[in-house]
């Protein structure tokens, strides 16, 4: 449903100005190809606007049913299907990890030397199925570039944008390789989420992806989110750009060519599937409405009050833990969820919002966040990578929440 942005508190021209900014900023200029943006609030979709194109190379404009590769807010979708495996007893939160995968039993933590002489240590304590939610598992991305074990994981290909193998081969190849640190100990963006989705399919006894869509995207009527672009969907799939020092951007992938056309053999619930603004909304619509949407239940609302706390060791933020050169989320006065960035003190931030609302992101500059304070879901699509080329994010929330009329309606 959409409404005058004024019958839920908010100003249509001032969310127009949005749009406006982010066509003279990032449009115009040729650093975003076009742009979609949604606002959400108070059972009715307030703005919903598309500008610019899906397809440079061959001027097809952004549509509200733009397909857009999503990464990693395939993460959130990825941690409320393990939730609720947890809520049937199948999954506890605090089981060792290596419960499901055995081979990770005596997974050491780096100490130093290179690929194939790695010294290690024990660990403090198992990595344990919470660790692998909220990325204090130990584990890490090959892109980090800092230290020589994601050296280890670009050499080996694991969680690469472009997927190798199989998700057991990544299980298998991380068999070998120690761990940054001690489970528990900080927080590292990785491959947990990854490790999540074999998981489930290996707990739930079925293919992951089947999981996926069966449970979660079937019964939200989510009818364009897949880990591929599925056959009479290819004319709405979007170009991904790269962007360039220059400010500019170059196709980083043909969307007539890409391998997002076919079902891929790494199923990466960390970073596989593509979705549309609006099948995003009914996720998110789950998620603020307590876990139920248009009647259809997926997790109880005390799983997604549990999910949308902070639990980073000790109540701390992201600045105090975090070992990683990489987020999808500003790190002051944020902590982590299971599954998402949680605002734990929006004065530290510097960015007009509510503590308690949570987010997350993708690679090519997608986003959303959820406020259930103010009863608010805003999600922005676009395709360049990387998601750290500009402050966006931070640019639409401040400009959303200047959009409210009043603090009480």
């Amino acid at each position: 449903m959409s409404a005058r942005p004024e019958t839920v508190g908010l100003s249509s021209s001032r969310l127009e100005n949005i749009d406006r900014f982010v066509q003279r900023k990032y449009v115009e200029p040729g650093r975003f190809p076009g742009a979609l943006t949604l606002v959400w609030r108070r059972g009715e979709i307030a703005h919903f606007s598309a500008i610019g194109m899906a397809d440079v190379e061959r001027k097809k404009p952004v549509k509200e049913d733009t397909i857009f590769r999503i990464y990693s807010m395939t993460k959130p979708i990825t941690s409320v299907a393990t939730m609720m495996l947890v809520e049937q007893g199948l999954i506890a939160l605090d089981d060792p990890v290596h419960r499901y995968i055995a081979e990770w039993k005596d997974l050491g933590v780096y100490q130093g030397g290179f690929m194939e002489t790695f010294r290690t240590k024990r660990p403090d304590r198992p990595m344990l199925i919470v660790d692998l939610m909220r990325h204090t598992s130990g584990l890490t991305y090959g892109f980090q570039q800092s230290t020589n074990v994601d050296a280890a994981y670009r050499k080996l290909k694991i969680g690469e944008i472009e997927k190798h193998g199989t998700l057991e081969e990544m299980v298998q190849k991380l068999a070998k390789v120690p761990l940054e640190f001690s489970p528990g100990s900080a927080w590292n963006y990785s491959v947990s989420t990854d490790i999540l989705g074999y998981i489930v399919g290996k707990v739930a006894g079925q293919k992951f992806e089947d999981f996926v869509r069966a449970k979660i995207c079937k019964p939200l009527g989510m009818v364009d989110t897949d880990f591929h672009v599925r056959a009479g969907q290819e004319s709405r799939f979007a170009a991904c750009y790269a962007a360039t020092p220059k400010g500019g951007m170059d196709l980083q992938d043909d969307p007539t060519k890409s391998p997002y056309l076919e079902p891929p053999s790494l199923i990466s619930g960390g970073g596989g599937l593509v979705s549309t603004a609006s099948d995003y909304l009914k996720f998110c619509r789950m998620l603020i409405n307590g876990g139920t949407f248009e009647g259809t239940q997926i997790l109880s609302p005390k799983t997604i009050e549990l999910m949308t706390q902070n639990h980073l060791p000790d109540g701390k933020d992201l600045p105090a833990l975090s070992r990683s050169l990489f987020s999808e989320a500003a790190y002051n006065g944020i902590g982590f969820g299971l599954g998402f960035s949680v605002t734990m003190d929006p004065a530290k931030t510097l960015i007009p919002g509510s503590a308690g609302e949570y987010s997350w992101g993708g690679a090519a500059t997608t986003s959303f966040w959820i406020d259930p304070k103010e009863d608010l879901i805003a999600i922005f699509m676009t395709q360049v990578l990387p998601s750290s080329a500009y402050p966006i994010r931070r640019e639409l929330r401040t400009m959303v929440y200047s959009a409210f009329t009043s603090a009480k309606d």
